[in-house]
């Protein structure tokens, strides 16, 4: 996370409703002693309170392998929009360069479920992603051959973040003047490409600007 305070202006609800929205995220674990720490990038369902995310992870994971033990220091990181932000863009001199994005951090206890959960997981987290291909019919487990679901579900174990502190940093350029941090946003529109600096550009233009937290 940022240090700076004026980057972490956004509430601990907008902190959970953000990474609920994105859905996917880079779990890591400390590795066994002198080793490097443990890292899966992973999809998961939060729940309405942001204190429990739902996952899944192959069994061979290293991750599943450590938790089999009992859970384990976690934390999940989640990233939205980013991109470069020329130092020319905001009008004004003696500028640097600097990247701005959006991070949320949720920290906790990683345990494994027991394996007959893992069913329900799969089918809550594929309910919640297939609903936002409406008005497409959902994908269901029932779809499947029972001797192939029971096969694959074989590979994979149910796991549970218990989430205890949410951090965001929610980094828009707002050490700047307004002007200059929409002029910058106003250049990155003309200048990116794809959907994701547009999103930022927005995200730029009205910064969170109150925190619960």
């Amino acid at each position: 996370m940022h240090q700076n305070p004026i980057y972490h202006s956004a509430s601990a609800a907008q902190n959970i409703d953000f990474a609920r929205g994105v859905g996917f995220g880079m779990l890591t674990v400390n590795g066994p002693e002198g080793a490097p720490p443990l890292v899966g990038h992973i999809p998961f369902l939060l729940d309405a309170d942001g204190r429990s995310a739902e996952l899944h992870l192959v069994r061979s994971n290293p991750i599943a392998r450590a938790a089999k033990s009992g859970p384990l220091p976690a934390r999940l990181a989640v990233q939205g929009p980013h991109g470069y932000v020329s130092p020319d863009w905001y009008g004004i001199d003696h500028q640097v360069p600097t990247w701005n994005y959006v991070a949320v951090h949720l920290t906790g206890h990683l345990e494994m479920l027991e394996q007959q959960e893992i069913g329900g997981v799969l089918d809550r987290l594929s309910a919640q992603n297939e609903a936002l291909l409406l008005p497409k019919t959902p994908w269901t487990m029932d779809k499947m051959p029972e001797d192939i679901t029971a096969k694959m579900l074989r590979q994979i174990v149910p796991m549970r973040l218990t989430v205890a502190q949410v951090e965001g940093t929610w980094k828009f350029s707002q050490n700047k003047p307004e002007a200059a941090r929409i002029g910058a946003a106003d250049h990155m529109d003309a200048h990116g490409f794809g959907s994701e600096p547009r999103i930022l550009s927005a995200m730029m233009r009205c910064p969170p600007e109150t925190s619960e937290n």
